[in-house]
C-alpha cells in the first residue's frame, strides 16, 4: 500500500518539479498596464534583457494600457499560474485602485504572488519659480498666510503623487487646491508654463527643468535626502516631522505560481538588479534599483494599503 502511494505521489510530483527546473522554456510575457514609453514601461524595458539572459529565455513586453492601469492588471491576474505571465504593478494599480474605482475585480494578495520590486524612488516637491516659497518651511508660511491661494496639479485624482500631495497637506495642515491632470506629462508643461504652483512628481522628468532654473525644487519625498540632489532636503526634516512618500515598480505572478517557478525569478530578478550598471542607470533615473523581494514586497503592498485606505477615509475624498 505504501509503495503504491510513493508511486502515486512521485507521479503527482514529477511533473510539477520538473517543470519548474526546466522553467522558463518558452518566451515569458510581462504586461505593463500603461502605455509604451511611460515610465513604469521604461523601467520594465531597462530590466527585461537582464532577465532574458540569466534565464535563458526572452522576456517580451505586453503594454495593455487603460483605466488607470486597471485593464492589464486584470487581464494578468486571469492568467495561467504557470509563470510565462508576469505583470508590472505600481501603487496606483495594487494598493490604491480599490480605492479609487468601483467593483475592481482583483484583490492584489490574493490574486498575485510578488516578486520584487524593480525600482523604488522618491518624489519631487517643485514650485515655479513666481513662488516666492524657497523651501518647505517658506511654503508652509506662504499656505498659511494665504489659506487656498495656492495650487498644485497631479497626474490624475486618486494617482500616487495627488495622495502623497494630500499626505503632505494632511501633515502639515497647509491649504493647498488640487488641480488634476491626465497624466504626469501635463502636470509638468501645466508647471512650466506658470498655470500651476506647485507639483510632486518623480525626480527623473523634473530635474532637467531644476537644473535649467525653471522649476525651484523645495523638498524630496524620501525619509533622507538623495544623491542626485544633495542640497535638497528632505520634506521630514523641512517642517513635517515624520513625511515619507515614494512611488515604485513591482514584478508580480499569478497567484498560485509555483514555488520553485517564483524562486528562479526571485534570483533572476536579484542578479539582475544587483548589477553595478543596472543601479547607475535607476540612479540616474533618480530611483534605486529592488530592493524587496517575496514577502518583504508583499509587506510593503500591505502596509501602503492600509496606509491609503486610511487616508481617503480621514480626508474625505470622493473618486468616481
Amino acid at each position: 500500500m505504501w509503495r503504491a502511494l510513493t508511486i502515486a505521489f512521485s507521479i503527482v510530483l514529477f511533473p510539477l518539479l520538473a517543470g519548474a527546473q526546466d522553467y522558463p522554456s518558452r518566451a515569458v510575457r510581462v504586461i505593463v498596464p500603461t502605455p509604451a514609453g511611460s515610465a513604469t514601461d521604461m523601467a520594465m524595458r531597462l530590466v527585461a534583457p537582464g532577465l532574458g539572459s540569466v534565464l535563458g529565455q526572452q522576456f517580451v513586453i505586453d503594454n495593455r494600457a487603460g483605466a488607470g492601469g486597471r485593464i492589464g492588471t486584470e487581464v494578468a491576474a486571469q492568467a495561467a499560474a504557470d509563470g510565462y505571465t508576469l505583470v508590472l504593478g505600481t501603487p496606483g494599480t495594487l494598493t490604491i485602485m480599490q480605492y479609487v474605482q468601483k467593483n475592481v475585480p482583483y484583490q492584489t494578495l490574493r490574486d498575485f504572488a510578488p516578486i520584487g520590486l524593480i525600482s523604488q524612488g522618491p518624489y519631487l516637491l517643485v514650485a515655479h519659480p513666481s513662488v516666492p516659497a524657497r523651501n518647505v518651511k517658506g511654503l508652509l508660511a506662504l499656505a498659511k498666510a494665504q489659506p487656498g491661494k495656492l495650487n498644485y496639479g497631479s497626474a490624475g485624482t486618486g494617482a500616487t503623487n495627488h495622495l502623497a500631495m494630500e499626505l503632505f497637506k494632511s501633515m502639515s495642515g497647509a491649504k493647498i487646491i488640487h488641480v488634476p491632470y491626465k497624466g504626469g506629462a501635463l502636470a509638468t508643461t501645466a508647471i512650466l508654463s506658470g498655470e500651476i504652483d506647485l507639483t510632486m512628481l518623480s525626480i527623473g522628468p523634473m530635474l532637467p527643468h531644476v537644473r535649467a532654473g525653471k522649476l525651484r525644487a523645495l523638498g524630496i519625498t524620501s525619509a533622507k535626502r538623495f544623491a542626485l540632489l544633495p542640497d535638497v532636503p528632505a520634506i521630514g526634516e523641512s517642517g513635517v516631522p515624520g513625511f515619507e512618500a515614494i512611488t515604485w515598480f513591482g514584478l508580480l505572478a499569478p497567484a498560485g505560481t509555483p514555488s520553485a517557478v517564483l524562486a528562479r525569478l526571485v534570483d533572476a530578478l536579484r542578479k539582475v538588479l544587483g548589477a553595478p550598471e543596472m543601479r547607475e542607470k535607476f540612479q540616474a533615473r533618480g530611483a534605486e534599483a529592488g530592493g524587496r523581494y517575496g514577502d518583504e514586497f508583499a509587506e510593503l503592498i500591505r502596509r501602503e494599503t492600509d496606509a491609503f485606505g486610511t487616508l481617503v477615509r480621514k480626508s474625505g475624498m470622493r473618486f468616481n
